[in-house]
């Protein structure tokens, strides 16, 4: 029993300390832009928001992606697609600092 409570003791002190180890690092554009862009892809109701994506039957999207078509949805693929506006929006909404 004794070994358990220690145990737990042990994994909750790691945790916390891994936590504030990640609290403290801050985020850099790169790692914005690409939180931006799984945001953005998540949120696409559909299986091919970008070219790079793969269909249901396994084939790469292309062109039948909706990034690639004009019109209705358009996700965030590439990094340059997220403009230095967005990354500066995203760390005020974030708290994330530079």
């Amino acid at each position: 029993m004794k070994r358990v409570v220690r145990a737990l003791a042990l994994a909750s002190a790691c945790a916390l300390m891994f936590a504030a180890n990640a609290a403290a690092k801050p985020m850099t554009d790169a790692a914005i832009r690409q939180a931006i862009i799984a945001e953005s892809i998540s949120s696409y109701p559909g299986n091919c928001p970008c070219p790079y994506n793969s269909a249901r039957n396994g084939s790469s999207c292309g062109r039948r992606s909706a990034y690639s078509r004009p019109g209705g949805y358009s996700p965030k693929c590439y990094a340059s697609d997220v403009s230095k506006a967005e990354v500066e929006a995203y760390r005020q909404a974030h708290g994330a600092s530079q």
